[in-house]
């Protein structure tokens, strides 16, 4: 395997116990399960540095608990707020503004990085904590998307681990542990055959088109399986999620697209598997629980309990698996179409999904808007130079975002949609 970012035990195994970390986006889903994994192993962990949005109040109390000498938000008016909910006493330097971010990233102090901001903000940190040397546990799989190209070359250069924290990759990560195939003359491996991605299908597996028509924001938030936050719910109810996690697997693992499978597998227990040559398929298997791979990730290579209930097969029934339905759910294919158009098509797919996402949230268009907005996006725009940088690819991300929003503003005025309560 031509293992461009991910790298494995003889290495991750450097860096000691208590680690240094900061967490990027720590008063979203993700760090906030990460921190619970900190709480009940606190002397494996010093908290350096905590990074939020707006969430003022749960930032302060986060920081109140693990007293982080370095906090992060986004604005002045949320510094001033979590600056007053601080206890007598504690004063940690607080930083303000997108680039405070990618401070936190780089802080000298933290050996270790979660960056588990969501969407394409997390790109610059992410890359600035890879440029820094860092290990990252990597839980933005849109930093990938915009511009894995250049992640991999700072990985490359400062010697920078990325672990995957989302639950497939993870899975992947894990069932490939202990291989070192042989390889090509181009560094291919010669004995992986493919990757398959699982997904749970979302809150309209089995709908028809006529119901995805009329489906409400409530609908597409409410997740059979997982707890995530509505965008994530958004798009794992388009397959957009899937379709990102498609790149973000074609650049941890160096594999083209055509090695990379989706499965729709409802029960979510099989989080995703390899297959390699000789048709041999190794599964990882667990509770649909985010604090297991973030635990691995955190802890890697050691395995730490969390207290949690254990897989029973027994009584998990059956396990089902199913080719997904692109033609029903269309972003799947696009994220697949556009990894092969080049480099930077994937920077105009997440920026016209992350808009008509957030325009579906707000009611402004329907559910089946979404894969049409991003399809538009995707026709308009025009290939970067591959040799492009971060300002590049992100000037491209922003017109596309103003493009989709005013492709929208500029149709006639949509119906109001139908709400349904099931």
């Amino acid at each position: 395997m031509k293992t461009y970012i991910s790298l494995w035990p003889a290495h991750a195994a450097e860096l000691p116990f208590p680690r240094n970390l900061a967490i990027l986006g720590s008063t979203g889903s993700i760090g906030v399960s990460a921190l619970s994994v900190v709480a009940r192993h606190p002397d494996l962990f010093r908290v350096v540095a905590l990074a939020g949005g707006r969430n003022a109040r749960r930032l302060a109390e986060q920081a109140t608990a693990l007293r982080p000498g370095v906090l992060a938000v986004l604005d002045a008016a949320t510094a001033a707020e979590l600056k007053a909910l601080l206890p007598v006493g504690y004063h940690p330097e607080i930083l303000v503004g997108p680039t405070a971010f990618e401070t936190v990233a780089a802080l000298p102090g933290a050996d270790l990085v979660l960056s588990a901001i969501v969407g394409a903000a997390g790109f610059l940190p992410t890359l600035a904590a890879a440029r820094a040397g860092k290990r990252i546990a990597l839980a933005n799989k849109e930093s990938l998307v915009l511009g894995g190209r250049l992640i991999r070359a700072a990985c490359r250069a400062s010697g920078a681990v990325i672990l995957p924290v989302d639950s497939e990759h993870n899975a992947i990560f894990q069932a490939l542990a202990g291989h070192d195939g042989a390889h090509d003359d181009t560094g291919n491996d010669t004995e992986l055959a493919k990757l398959l991605l699982t997904a749970s299908g979302g809150p309209f597996h089995g709908r028809d088109a006529a119901f995805l028509a009329a489906v409400t924001p409530a609908q597409a938030l409410s997740h059979p399986n997982w707890s995530m936050g509505p965008k994530i719910s958004v798009d794992s109810a388009t397959l957009m999620n899937k379709g990102l996690e498609v790149i973000e697997a074609c650049h941890l693992f160096g594999l083209p697209v055509a090695q990379v499978e989706v499965l729709v597998h409802p029960q979510s227990i099989v989080h995703s598997l390899v297959e390699y040559v000789d048709g041999s398929q190794l599964a990882h298997l667990g509770l649909p629980d985010m604090r297991i791979p973030i635990a691995h990730c955190l802890c890697y290579p050691k395995r730490v309990s969390l207290g949690m209930p254990r897989l029973n097969l027994a009584s998990a029934a059956s396990l089902t698996f199913e080719a997904p339905d692109e033609t029903l759910f269309p972003c799947l294919g696009l994220a697949k179409a556009a990894y092969g158009a080049s480099h930077s098509h994937p920077v105009a797919l997440n920026a016209a999904n992350e808009v008509a996402v957030d325009l579906f949230l707000q009611g402004r268009i329907g559910f089946l808007d979404i894969p049409r907005l991003i399809e538009a996006a995707l026709a308009r725009h025009t290939a970067l130079p591959e040799n492009c940088g971060a300002a590049e690819l992100l000037a491209a991300d922003a017109a596309t975002r103003r493009e989709t929003l005013a492709s929208v503003s500029n149709e006639t005025t949509r119906p109001a949609q139908p709400t349904r309560e099931e």
